[in-house]
């Protein structure tokens, strides 16, 4: 990782020491940074220099170079941009909003034993075949860039070659992921198939070429002008298709026009619809050269957070996808009892760790108990916070934590960062009274919290993937083929969901890789 204090952090490590010495407040500091604005100044061609030297006239800085687009990202006082609009050498001046992932972990819920398979054995997501694209063999030579958090290159189901890449970040590198997005995205593309673990991607075989252009950091959010610097990045590394399972509100007229060269300049550039389950737009996703997709589940019913608008055209599996994130980074319980298995799910922040002990009722863990030492906390839930009671039972010596719920449901708890030595989970208020009839009893407790290195994750970033893998590997059997083409035949052969036609919530249907491949094989590659 690099050094601590560059970027951002030592800008604002600088900024704070400067408000010291001058006497500032912090109420001070928060309206100087609120009286700043970032934008992209596009420039005349041939006018870089002149646009730089306005720009610092005008009390700006420049933070990005966009020069390949005759433009540059810059942070202004507010209030200066209608004067340096006015410049001879300024084209236009626009916005430079920030842009999200669009997908999240899911908390899982195993049985004891259950997850076992999930590192043992190689599992088929149940996307892959919903997509068809285990009846299509991957042709020629194509390659996917990955705009997202990075790449966890040691993962033991993700491809070491055919892979580049470069960081855009302050964190680590682009092999490198500290936000599990990115790890989770290409998985689903190409996690390799045949290896005898984890999981299986769209395009399995290991010989996809992959570009890896990492944007964001471990905030998950970056400037627009960020992951345009990316496209760029992998345009200049010969990309065919663009996965972006991220996105935004407020459009821009200088976005509309990056995306769309990119487009006519032969990239299939395919983005998230968005997850706030309304009819808003997200763009990138909502411009006329970029493919959106929203997401359906396991029945292929609409996923309730995938945004639904006349701009969405396509759709793909995004509810509890399984798949690959940097390793060790994910995180499951299970949980035995007399014999019998129960559902947990692992405290956010709990270390990995197993215990086998007696079950001991530990009440709502508010109160010293030396009953607890050598032995299984079991816990309500309230009053005190889930760290709270965990460091209580390790305080008095317990070896692990259950705590169940108060109100219905399963509990999924968090630490907070708070840092505890036992392994921590949570079970339902049904299982909780069961347990309770279990304290005493002579039979003990198992207990495990494990890293894992697969997760399910629920997203529209989750489903872009799935369409970003089909385009290819039905790209690579028809390497003829223009983006436009390809794009034709995917929504042509979608499978029709919802309403008859392209609708608001589904676009075209469900992408489908054989049928896609068959239209192909017919009409071939010339529009009519």
């Amino acid at each position: 990782m690099k050094n601590s204090f560059s970027g951002p952090v030592r800008s604002a490590v600088v900024l704070t020491l400067a408000a010291l010495v001058a006497g500032v407040s912090g109420t001070a500091m928060a309206q100087t940074r609120a009286s700043q604005e970032r934008v992209i100044v596009e420039f005349k061609p041939g006018k870089l220099k002149a646009a730089r030297a306005a720009i610092q006239a005008a009390g700006g800085r420049v933070v990005l170079d966009l020069s390949e687009d005759n433009a540059v990202a810059a942070v202004l006082p507010a209030g200066k941009r209608l004067a340096l609009r006015r410049n001879a050498a300024v084209a236009s001046i626009d916005d430079d909003p920030i842009r999200t992932v669009m997908g999240s972990r899911k908390a899982t819920v195993r049985r004891a034993g259950a997850s076992a398979a999930v590192m043992s054995t190689e599992v088929v997501p149940f996307g892959i075949p919903m997509v068809q694209a285990d009846q299509v063999a991957y042709g020629s030579t194509r390659k996917v860039c990955v705009i997202d958090s990075g790449y966890d290159l040691s993962h033991e189901d993700l491809q070491k070659t055919g892979v580049t890449g470069q960081n855009f970040t302050t964190e680590g590198d682009w092999s490198t992921d500290e936000n599990q997005h990115g790890t989770h995205v290409t998985g689903t593309i190409a996690a390799l198939g045949g290896n005898g673990v984890g999981v299986v991607g769209v395009v399995p075989g290991g010989n996809l070429n992959l570009y890896v252009a990492k944007v964001f950091d471990s905030t998950g959010s970056a400037a627009s002008s960020t992951i345009m610097k990316g496209v760029r990045a992998c345009k200049r590394a010969g990309a065919n298709v663009v996965n972006m399972s991220l996105g935004g509100g407020r459009p821009t007229n200088f976005e509309a026009k990056t995306y769309q060269r990119f487009y006519d300049s032969g990239m299939l550039i395919i983005a998230a619809a968005g997850n706030a389950g309304t009819s808003a737009l997200s763009y990138p996703a909502s411009y006329p050269s970029v493919v959106s997709v929203a997401a359906i589940d396991v029945n292929k019913a609409k996923a309730d957070f995938s945004q639904f608008n006349a701009e969405v055209e396509i759709a793909g599996p995004g509810v509890a996808t399984l798949s690959t994130v940097p390793t060790g980074s994910n995180r499951e319980a299970t949980l035995s009892v007399g014999g019998a298995s129960f559902a947990a799910a692992p405290m956010d922040g709990s270390p990995v760790g197993s215990a086998s002990a007696a079950l001991y009722n530990f009440g709502t863990g508010e109160v010293d108990d030396a009953g607890v030492a050598g032995k299984v906390c079991l816990i309500a839930r309230g009053n005190i916070s889930f760290a709270d009671k965990v460091l209580r039972c390790q305080a008095n010596g317990g070896v692990a934590a259950v705590i169940y719920n108060n109100t219905a449901g399963q509990l999924f708890g968090t630490m907070n960062g708070v840092v505890t030595t036992i392994p921590s989970m949570g079970v339902s208020d049904v299982d909780g009274a069961a347990l309770l009839g279990q304290v005493g009893a002579v039979a003990s407790a198992a207990v495990a919290v494990s890293a894992y290195n697969y997760a399910e994750f629920n997203g529209t970033s989750m489903a872009t993937p799935h369409v970003a893998g089909v385009a290819a590997l039905v790209w690579s059997n028809f390497p003829a083929c223009g983006p436009a083409r390809i794009r034709e035949a995917l929504n042509a052969t979608a499978q029709d969901l919802g309403a008859a036609g392209r609708d608001v919530e589904f676009g075209f249907g469900l992408v489908q890789a054989k049928a896609a491949a068959d239209w192909l094989a017919t009409n071939g590659c010339a529009a009519p």
